[in-house]
């Protein structure tokens, strides 16, 4: 018997690289609709470094099925986009198993040009349609 309750998921999108995350963002609502999917909380943080604690609480909570990152971490002088992205995910998967619900990532970097990243963007479609199927599998 399949379960016909939309899929509820929380958005946490990274402000930093606004122009691109906001594409992103809109990319991933359209594949969430599409899917069938319900984006019911969104939380907007400064940065993929700041993602953890969103999600956190946005899992505590206890209102939605999965947790979807989208953010965007663009190469600069030094290697600090490597940094930012590599401890993000550790704690996005930490996170996930802590609490036993999907956090998919949406974020697109490190080492990338600006104009990788625009090419980038449907990273955050991709997350989307991870999480939809992980509910969907883990149930």
């Amino acid at each position: 018997m399949c379960d016909t309750k939309p899929t509820k998921l929380g958005f946490v999108v990274a402000e930093f690289n606004r122009d691109i995350t906001y594409m992103m963002e809109i990319e991933a609502r359209e594949h969430a609709a599409f899917l069938g999917a319900e984006v019911t909380d969104c939380m907007y943080v400064p940065g993929a470094f700041d993602m953890p604690l969103a999600i956190k609480k946005m899992l505590a909570a206890g209102k939605v099925d999965a947790v979807v990152t989208i953010g965007c971490v663009i190469e600069g002088a030094t290697q600090h986009d490597e940094i930012v992205v590599q401890h993000a995910a550790r704690k996005i998967i930490d996170l996930s198993l802590e609490f036993g619900k999907p956090v998919t990532l949406g974020i697109s970097g490190p080492g990338m040009s600006r104009l990788e990243a625009n090419e980038r963007i449907d990273y955050a479609k991709r997350a989307v349609e991870s999480a939809v199927k992980l509910v969907k599998r883990l149930q």
